[in-house]
């Protein structure tokens, strides 16, 4: 079989290379003398503790970074860490009948202080020094393939959209668990900041775990609007077989399409915090700092960040609806 995966990446290098004369004449120019220019660790600085953003990051760089993000949870949290085992994503989020308002702050509270085992791995990851082995280690050894012809027909377009035709799981179901949920999270709370996603192989449906460089903090960066489809006039770009049957318009809602979790981070003197979880959408419209200094020019045009600039790639997880035609049935396959 050929493997026809191919990152974002280079697909998209061919196409544009073809078109460069007409389709980087952008506002690469726009950048203000003045200011210096943004890095991806000065970006993961202004997520952390406050204290390191105040003294490492200039603070015009500060605050036009922080006007891109659109938080999907409040970046700070309304509550103190919970009691391990309070919600449980195995039944829902918490115990006992609750209130919309009552959900949301759970699901607020399980993206700043995830549970005991993403935790740990997230621990683990900032003791090793940002050691992708500390990952690695934490993922069980069972091969589980990728269902050959099911992931709504990709097989049969010769589409495939892992690394591999097999994925894995965490030893720890509930970090599994977790994953999943962050994924639906995005999908139903992505329209807040004016992110329309759908959970499909065109759209949402695989993030890149990364250790940031300078903490070895663990780190997702998910991508949505992965496979526009093609449009002689607003799209005229061909991405191979995986774009094959999208309906994923490309317009403004590209500029949202980087959304970047972090765990907590814990501190390397003690047991405890110095930072809860973040999980935000990176907007990088035309005007703004982000798609300025982050966003390389071949890509520009599809606004893709890349998780190697913001650390150590460790594995994809993937979600993926391999229901067929009936019922949906969405997993995760770590590749």
């Amino acid at each position: 079989m050929v493997n026809s995966y191919a990152p974002l990446r280079f697909t998209i290098f061919i196409s544009f290379s073809l078109a460069a004369a007409t389709s980087f004449k952008l506002s690469a120019s726009h950048s203000p003398s003045s200011l210096p220019k943004a890095t991806a660790g000065d970006l993961l600085t202004v997520l952390g503790p406050p204290s390191s953003a105040a003294y490492t990051v200039n603070p015009a760089v500060s605050r036009e970074l922080r006007s891109c993000l659109r938080f999907l949870v409040p970046f700070q949290p309304r509550k103190p860490i919970p009691e391990p085992g309070r919600c449980s994503l195995r039944t829902g989020l918490c115990s006992g009948r609750r209130r919309r308002f009552e959900e949301e702050e759970d699901e607020n509270s399980l993206v700043w202080w995830p549970p005991e085992s993403v935790l740990e791995i997230a621990r683990l990851a900032v003791d090793s020094g940002g050691d992708p082995g500390s990952i690695h280690r934490a993922l069980d050894p069972t091969m589980i393939p990728v269902p050959p012809t099911n992931v709504e027909g990709s097989r049969t377009s010769k589409c495939q959209l892992t690394r591999t035709p097999y994925g894995r799981h965490f030893i720890a179901e509930e970090v599994n668990s977790y994953f999943e949920f962050l994924f639906r999270l995005i999908e139903s709370r992505g329209p807040s900041v004016g992110l329309n996603v759908s959970l499909s192989r065109y759209d949402l449906f695989h993030g890149h775990l990364f250790l940031a460089s300078e903490s070895g903090r663990l780190g997702i960066l998910f991508h949505a609007k992965e496979y526009p489809a093609y449009d002689k006039r607003l799209f005229p770009y061909n991405m191979g077989y995986c774009q094959r049957g999208s309906d994923v318009k490309y317009g403004d809602s590209i500029n949202l399409r980087n959304i970047l979790w972090l765990a907590p981070l814990p501190s390397k003197s003690g047991p405890g915090w110095l930072a809860p979880g973040v999980l935000v959408v990176l907007d990088a419209h035309p005007d703004g700092i982000i798609y300025r200094d982050l966003i390389p020019n071949y890509v520009k045009f599809v606004r893709t960040i890349y998780e190697d600039d913001l650390g150590t790639s460790t594995v994809d997880v993937n979600y993926f609806n391999v229901g067929g035609a009936g019922e949906p049935d969405y997993q995760l396959f770590i590749c």
